[in-house]
């Protein structure tokens, strides 16, 4: 078995990956060792910012044998075919979300990773950040009883206004469904486990936008994806919750609400690491802060918890299965059905259940520490 830190590539230099980028340097149990992207200049440029010794095309990069790990950070569209490839070249995958635009794509890329004894997993990581983490454990300690309910809202008027080229966010596979959703999808999976069946609607405010930033300001390009969306969901621990995801409100609001037998927690931004994390019990006017508690670094999270896994000799992600690494295959697959079931619901108008259902991922140790090196 393999011994020391985990090589890893970065295929796709956009926005996302200074973050990982940044991240990931840190962590003494990865090493960067290449990153890819179809603009070679841009790959160059990040490669000379993080000290990464090689930069090219994405054969390039999985031609390289010292990489183990794959982190998958191109657009949407191409999620499944550049993961395809890396896992055919016997590379482990970990994914920006969506995991692939749809459930049939994901399918073939969990049987071909388990088929080569390969990891896959993916994005989001941010349920394994300090403020997620420590809304876990206040529920599991009983803070607010059992479970009963939760409440979502993310809402603003969209991407457009900051992003330099933002129409892959309103194509297929995006929208505030398939770009945000994961976030609060994930994260009440983490909470409650697996989704049974949701009943949901759709809108469509504008037909076209228009870049608000950037080189390519003033284009106007499709919105081809509902931009308001609401949606019922039930799980099968009995629990429920509505969350509403919209790119059509000049009211900027993030809501994350946990409602018990016992009282009601208020819990961080799912697209976020840190707190606040507040608890207002029955019978009581207000709320108080509880602490939080837990090491937050960035986006990159999921990426080390999977290399450590690597090392650990846990090479299968098996649908219904618990991995060693939290944000795995499996439960990414799990919230990229739900979010498809969101959308079949939001046109027939009527319930829609989901039968492949997911073991919610072990909670991190309070004392997890990303930046000590495990590996040798």
């Amino acid at each position: 078995m393999s011994t020391g830190p985990v090589g890893v590539a970065v295929v796709g230099a956009g926005v996302i990956s200074a973050e990982y980028l940044r991240t990931l340097s840190g962590f003494p149990d990865v090493r960067l060792l290449a990153v890819a992207d179809l603009d070679g200049g841009r790959a160059a440029a990040a490669a000379r910012a993080h000290g990464i010794p090689l930069h090219g095309d994405v054969p390039t990069v999985l031609a390289e044998p010292d990489v183990e790990l794959v982190v998958n950070l191109t657009v949407p569209a191409a999620h499944a075919p550049v993961a395809a490839a890396a896992l055919r070249a016997g590379k482990h995958v970990y994914g920006e979300k969506p995991l692939t635009p749809t459930p049939a794509e994901a399918e073939k890329l969990i049987a071909d990773a388990s088929e080569r004894g390969l990891m896959l997993g993916g994005a989001p990581d941010t349920f394994l950040g300090a403020g997620l983490q420590s809304a876990l454990r206040a529920i599991r300690a009983g803070h607010i009883g059992t479970p009963v309910a939760a409440t979502t809202t993310v809402q603003s008027l969209g991407p457009e206004s900051w992003h330099p080229d933002p129409a892959f966010l309103y194509q297929a596979g995006a929208g505030p469904l398939f770009d945000l959703g994961p976030y609060y999808l994930t994260a009440l999976v983490a909470l409650f486990g697996s989704v049974s069946r949701v009943a949901a609607t759709g809108a469509r405010a504008r037909a076209r936008r228009t870049v608000g930033s950037g080189p390519k300001a003033g284009q106007s390009f499709p919105v081809d994806v509902p931009t308001h969306v609401t949606a019922l969901l039930e799980f099968a621990s009995g629990a429920s919750a509505v969350s509403t995801f919209s790119f059509d409100s000049a009211v900027p609001r993030v809501r994350f609400e946990v409602v018990g037998t016992e009282g009601t927690l208020a819990v961080p931004d799912p697209n976020t690491f840190r707190g606040p994390l507040r608890l207002r019990p029955n019978g009581s006017a207000d709320w108080r802060e509880l602490a939080v508690r837990g090491r937050t670094e960035g986006r990159g999270l999921g990426v080390l918890d999977m290399a450590r896994a690597i090392r650990a000799g846990d090479g299968r992600i098996v649908p219904g299965t618990r991995s060693t690494h939290r944000a795995s295959g499996a439960l990414a697959f799990h919230v990229l059905q739900t979010m498809t079931a969101v959308t079949e619901s939001a046109a027939r108008s009527q319930f829609v259940p989901l039968a492949a259902q997911v073991v919610p991922p072990a909670p991190l140790p309070e004392d997890w520490d990303p930046t000590a090196a495990t590996l040798g």
